[in-house]
């Protein structure tokens, strides 16, 4: 019997945390329908939307009965279900279990204080600008160790990709979150191993094709 294809959708707004997951999704070759949340017009936050997530942040993913938010969780889940593409180390490894403290130190250490220096009033009392101000600073001076922290790794292991030899999911979340550092004094393109290294993941044809379809222009960081 012919086996009835899987439905996958990834509801996502270009240059969010939905970036990831849709170049997991190119990574492994899986047919998927894009669906934009349009944030400008509140879309992330519509009843529809709240349904399938009760965050209301953006992306969700599903697979016929199957619906899931929070992006690292969405990009193991492909990696999981696609062997294939050999985007995750295997179960039981060492270095699966560096790609899994590295997937959770971007969405824990690194992707929080991004937050933060972005939309700081969220943090802060209404109407306090000058408090709102001071935080965002405070986030910037957090993020610049972090970003050492990725450009010394690179450079201790002298490898093309995060782990070493081998690419997998942790990759395009970090090229992600370094784009958002893009506007900031020093954004992650200008360190000596994390600039070359962000230059070879765009590189990728995946992460073209992700770029191409959330209609960022030429892929850069």
């Amino acid at each position: 019997a012919l086996q009835a294809a899987i439905m996958r959708q990834l509801h996502y707004y270009p240059s969010t945390a939905s970036m990831a997951p849709h170049i997991v999704l190119h990574e492994i070759g899986a047919p998927f329908d894009l669906v934009l949340v349009d944030r400008t017009q509140d879309a992330h936050r519509a009843p529809d939307y709240l349904r399938l997530n009760p965050n209301g942040t953006i992306p969700v993913y599903t697979e016929d009965g199957l619906v899931l938010y929070e992006s690292a969780a969405i990009c193991l889940h492909l990696a999981d279900t696609h062997p294939q593409a050999a985007l995750m180390p295997p179960l039981g490894s060492a270095q699966r279990a560096h790609a899994t403290k590295w997937l959770l130190w971007l969405t824990n250490t690194l992707q929080p204080a991004l937050m933060i220096y972005f939309y700081p009033e969220r943090w802060s009392d209404a109407g306090d600008a000058r408090g709102a101000e001071r935080l965002k600073w405070h986030a910037q001076q957090r993020v610049g160790p972090l970003l050492d922290q990725l450009d010394q790794t690179l450079a201790s292991h002298g490898g093309p990709w995060l782990l070493g030899t081998a690419y997998s999911v942790v990759d395009p979340f970090c090229l992600m979150l370094c784009r958002w550092t893009r506007g900031m004094a020093r954004p992650a393109r200008t360190l000596p191993h994390l600039g070359p290294y962000l230059q070879r993941v765009l590189a990728r044809p995946a992460v073209q094709r992700a770029y191409a379809q959330e209609g960022l222009g030429e892929p850069r960081v």
